[in-house]
């Protein structure tokens, strides 16, 4: 009998909402301390600057407002859905880096201000099912916004790591970004031989072979939220978490090196 169909995992709005603008305000408070120095220095994103990994997040909070500005795609075209929206990230690599580069990140604090300001307005009375013109395929807002806490969550991470600022994550943000990564790696290897635990926040069954139904399950990775991240977003590499016992693996299927990372 083949597995049954897995529902496609919900997401409490209101709390993403606020998650968003939670974890947007963390960072708000963590750029605007940085030295210009320190916003000036490096980052593991290539050639980009702490300034503009800095100018980057606020993009990504302030599409909210700006997609809800413009028309709403029509009804009938094709939607993308949420669990294929971290596998297209790769393919707009290109674009976003040319985009990041031109932003006027001169006055951070007043842009961080800003987009707060225009977010917080924008989603008040903007339903869930409001179709954004998202680049890849129109999206709703409520789904949407659980990508922006993958952006946040990934990218705080990403400024935590350039500054040492130790900027702290929302918890809504950090589940959020859990969830829909794992439930991505669950789509991207459907079946039921490997249970992937990320706890507190998510659990899943993935690869094809024989299902798991009772007792102690034969193939199990195990591992905290930010290694999970870092590995679903291409920040570290399988073998050198395994290696530094950030990553639990048991059984002889329990290897997701091939399947890793899960966005560009």
């Amino acid at each position: 009998m083949p597995p049954a169909k897995k529902r496609t995992r919900s997401y409490d709005s209101a709390r993403t909402r606020a998650a968003v603008l939670a974890q947007f305000g963390h960072v708000r408070e963590a750029v605007g301390a940085l030295t210009p120095a320190q916003l000036d220095g490096p980052t593991r994103l290539g050639g980009w600057t702490v300034r503009d990994l800095a100018a980057h997040l606020a993009w990504m909070v302030d599409s909210v407002p700006l997609l809800l500005a413009e028309p709403e795609p029509e009804p009938g075209k094709d939607r993308l859905a949420l669990l294929d929206w971290p596998f297209v990230t790769a393919g707009a690599a290109g674009r976003i880096d040319t985009h990041t580069r031109g932003l006027d990140a001169a006055d951070l604090p007043g842009l961080y201000a800003r987009v707060a300001e225009d977010y917080g307005r924008a989603v008040a009375d903007a339903p869930d099912g409001r179709l954004l013109p998202v680049g890849f395929g129109p999206m709703s807002l409520a789904d949407f916004l659980v990508t922006r806490t993958v952006e946040l969550v990934v990218h705080t991470d990403d400024l935590n790591a350039a500054t040492g600022a130790g900027i702290p994550f929302d918890r809504q943000a950090l589940a959020a970004c859990t969830r829909l990564l794992a439930d991505a790696l669950a789509a991207r290897a459907p079946g039921g031989a490997v249970e992937v635990r990320v706890p507190p926040y998510a659990v899943v069954q993935c690869v094809e072979g024989p299902r798991h139904t009772r007792g102690t399950p034969p193939n199990v990775v195990e591992t905290d939220p930010l290694t999970w991240i870092r590995l679903a977003a291409g920040r570290t590499r399988w073998a050198a978490e395994l290696d530094a016992a950030h990553v639990r693996a048991s059984g002889e299927r329990a290897d997701l090196t091939d399947l890793l990372p899960l966005m560009g």
